[in-house]
């Protein structure tokens, strides 16, 4: 296992870090350039993302033939965590949720004529996308495969959708949906993906759901299929593979979420340890104070253990391997250094964390998601304890 980057990958993250700075914090402190529910508003949107696209580091994840950069996961990794150093940073770069792993899926698995109708105008940036999956209980969650109610029938030619999902992130904004849904009662091949364009009949988006935090473009989203009708043709995969592509997209999908979770926990803590530099109490600087040293020491060493942990799975993944376990502790471990780190910054800033003169405030919101989405941390402790029981000795493997 070598951490070293490529002299192309560095060079790369040196210049996503450059434009950050440059092109995008700036605009965190800009009013007119938020939209409702806390996001970049689209008109500063479409401005940064032509200079990103001027700038060529447009898409990093998709290959060069698409119009991306072609990089792998651990490349990926380099650069997402670079772009999350502003809350507004990845989707700029068209590598935010759920339009990321969308993407990745289509590339890996759909068809010629797929990709081209399908995922090129995502990567073109002229569309956004949602992966229709979760559902009300007692519907899929974390169990997609028992719990999944969403039902598609075969008449002829076409499939006939009907059923309910909600939570589905960037629904309100997107174009094209990946839906998954039963197609018989088989516990390992009963689910099928499917895609469907904003404008077919027979669904339609019932409310967007409140959420604490700010909101990704197109919130989060519930969906009501009533006969909605798909031709064969918009099938994903075989008949029976779903459970197999939720599995393909939310594995890196999940360890994305980690590269730019690290990202925003490395800036809450230079926010951080730049206020208690000068910041004076009791005739010294916070920064002389050992309790302060404390808090800003253990903070950075818990964003290093989850750098290391995501850094591990993107090798594995790029290898070629699922890298479950990899993932899940990845996604354990960041989801709760972006807390202490947001947390341990707020803190040292008093009362000025706690108001909205700094971005803190956004990121403590936002971070509570972070324990949930795709996989609260306690599932995602029961796969290490399954692949434990499994691997025996095993369970505790180098590279080779």
């Amino acid at each position: 296992m070598d951490f070293a980057l490529t002299a192309e990958v560095d060079a790369l993250r040196a210049r996503v870090r450059a434009f950050v700075e440059t092109h995008i914090l700036p605009l965190e402190s800009d009013p007119t350039a938020r939209d409702d529910h806390e996001n970049i508003s689209e008109a500063a949107l479409e401005a940064v993302r032509a200079r990103v696209k001027e700038a060529g580091l447009w898409a990093p994840q998709m290959p060069r033939s698409r119009g991306g950069l072609g990089l792998g996961v651990v490349g990926m990794a380099a650069l997402y965590e670079e772009m999350n150093r502003s809350i507004f940073g990845p989707v700029c770069f068209n590598a935010a949720a759920p339009d990321d792993g969308n993407m990745m899926l289509l590339e890996k698995v759909g068809t010629p004529e797929q990709k081209a109708r399908w995922l090129q105008p995502i990567v073109d940036g002229a569309v956004r996308s949602s992966f229709a999956m979760t559902e009300p209980r007692p519907g899929s969650g974390s169990d997609p495969a028992g719990m999944m109610l969403t039902r598609a029938e075969k008449k002829g030619d076409t499939w006939v959708i009907t059923g309910r999902k909600w939570f589905i992130t960037g629904a309100a904004a997107a174009s094209h949906f990946i839906l998954v849904a039963r197609t018989s009662d088989d516990p390992r091949t009963g689910l099928t993906c499917f895609l469907h364009h904003r404008d077919d009949p027979g669904w339609r988006i019932e409310r967007r759901i409140p959420i604490m935090g700010p909101e990704e473009h197109g919130g989060h989203c519930e969906l009501v299929y009533e006969g909605l009708e798909i031709p064969d043709a918009n099938r994903l995969m075989n008949v029976g593979d779903g459970l197999k592509a939720t599995q393909i997209r939310l594995g890196t999908a999940r360890l994305t979420h980690c590269m730019r979770w690290l990202g925003m926990a490395r800036r809450a803590l230079e926010i951080g340890a730049e206020y208690v530099r000068d910041r004076q109490a009791f005739g010294h600087t916070l920064s002389e104070h050992e309790s302060v040293q404390t808090l800003l020491g253990d903070a950075a060493l818990q964003i290093e253990v989850g750098r290391l942990l995501t850094m591990k799975a993107a090798w594995k993944l790029e290898a070629g391997d699922f890298a479950r376990k990899e993932v899940s502790m990845a996604k354990i471990v960041v989801a709760d250094a972006l807390h202490q780190a947001i947390d341990t910054a707020i803190q040292l800033n008093g009362a000025r964390g706690y108001s909205k003169d700094t971005p803190l405030e956004w990121m403590y919101r936002y971070a509570r998601q972070a324990r949930l989405v795709d996989g609260a941390s306690e599932v995602h402790k029961m796969v290490l304890f399954r692949s434990l029981q499994k691997e025996g000795k095993d369970f505790w493997s180098w590279g080779v």
